[in-house]
């Protein structure tokens, strides 16, 4: 069994654990049910990882690392309200299931409960609610580009930094904490999360239109056919001042969006090419923050490997 394996062991058996112990009732019963849905717990597997980096024990982690994993199930709950998604994880959305009112309140209890398990120590709580506060503002920007038309690239990125990569880049200091790193670590650690996770956003936006569909499971182009604003949508859009496949497309009902033709413009505006540099250079930077840490390269190798494996490559 890799580390990785072990540590996801341990998460999900803590995970089963806290489900198992909820009161009955309606309150509760959505939280276990999102909880146990299939899912990689990379945020609470890095912490764990990152409390063994700096000479921690992993048990020492576990419950902040369920209570980042809380967090994050609690803002998917609600996310999937305000996006109307009728499915998480190939199952209906909580709010499908039990209804608005009920998964707004559950999330709501959800929350309060990720911050019990914060709560023990003054560091761990003060670096939670600040990067909480943050995917909070990150999840209000990309509402907010939903009804513009003038988004840049560097706003997404400053979208996603806040809504996707700064939870890791969380979870990864918090365990930090707990295992004993001295603050300019914890701030390293970070640094390596938040680049990991700008990185696997950018991938994710990336496969959605060059993935093949028989390995992702997805229908190629979903994101454009929906006009979602990624950055490799918006970097083909700058470079083609307004006029162009792209624009055109978006003039248009998303059903009758020729894909095939806005994938095309996509490779000729340069958008594809700059957004494989822009992913290889952040996870390059994300292992070099990993490399440049005083501590010994067998300790860093189950973080490494982790990373790997979020790049879709292998150590």
């Amino acid at each position: 069994m890799s580390e990785v394996e072990r540590h996801r062991a341990a998460v999900e058996a803590r995970i089963q654990g806290w489900c198992a112990a909820l009161p009955a009732g309606a309150l509760y019963e959505p939280m276990a049910y999102l909880m146990r849905l299939p899912a990689k717990r990379v945020r609470p597997v890095a912490a764990l990882m990152a409390c063994e980096l700096f000479g921690g024990k992993a048990g020492d982690a576990i419950d902040p690392a369920l209570g980042i994993e809380l967090f994050h199930n609690f803002t998917l709950m609600h996310d999937d309200i305000m996006d109307a998604s009728p499915v998480r994880r190939g199952q209906p959305t909580v709010h499908m299931r039990w209804g608005v009112n009920a998964a707004i309140l559950s999330g709501d209890a959800m929350l309060v409960m990720a911050y019990q398990r914060m709560g023990a120590d003054p560091r761990v709580l003060g670096t939670f609610s600040a990067y909480a506060l943050q995917v909070c503002e990150g999840q209000a920007m990309d509402m907010a580009f939903e009804g513009r038309s003038d988004v840049g690239t560097d706003e997404y990125m400053h979208m996603i930094r806040r809504k996707t990569a700064v939870l890791l880049a969380c979870a990864l200091e918090v365990g930090a904490i707990i295992g004993g790193a001295e603050e300019l670590e914890q701030r390293a650690i970070g640094r390596f999360g938040e680049k990991l996770g700008l990185a696997f956003q950018l991938r994710d936006d990336h496969i959605d239109a060059f993935g093949d569909p028989a390995v992702t499971g997805k229908q190629r182009g979903g994101d454009l056919r929906a006009g979602k604003k990624t950055w490799l949508l918006l970097k083909g859009l700058e470079a083609e001042g307004g006029t162009g496949a792209l624009s055109n497309a978006l003039r248009q009902p998303g059903p009758l969006r020729d894909v095939a033709e806005m994938i095309d413009a996509l490779v000729s505006t340069g958008a594809r090419e700059a957004s494989e540099a822009l992913i290889a250079s952040l996870e390059q930077e994300a292992l070099m923050e990993l490399d440049r840490l005083a501590v010994p390269a067998d300790r860093k190798a189950p973080l490494r490997a982790l990373a790997l494996s979020l790049m879709g490559r292998v150590s």
